[in-house]
């Protein structure tokens, strides 16, 4: 699911009552790319017209976490990794979006 998720490249906003404050642009190799945007509580993973909500998990772990029914997005630094299943994406941000 996750390289149907990154096959698209144009992404879309969240609408403006989900109040994120952070908007970052992921580059994932060869998968293509992903937005983030994200507030304390939950996090929104656009890639094209598919939107994921994750909210925030708390953790011992180094980075921010953010986790929904089978996905984990990890933010540390300047790398995202999503995590479905067994699967593991790496990402670099390229941007502030």
């Amino acid at each position: 699911m996750i390289g149907h998720l990154l096959i698209a490249l144009l992404a879309v906003s969240s609408p403006w009552w989900e109040d994120y404050d952070t908007r970052d642009r992921f580059l994932c190799g060869d998968q293509g790319s992903v937005v983030v945007e994200r507030n304390d509580a939950q996090a929104s993973l656009i890639s094209g017209r598919s939107r994921f909500t994750l909210f925030r998990v708390a953790s011992s772990q180094p980075g921010l976490r953010f986790a929904t029914d089978g996905m984990q997005l990890i933010l540390w630094g300047d790398n995202l990794t999503l995590e479905q299943g067994r699967r593991k994406l790496q990402c670099t941000r390229t941007d502030q979006a």
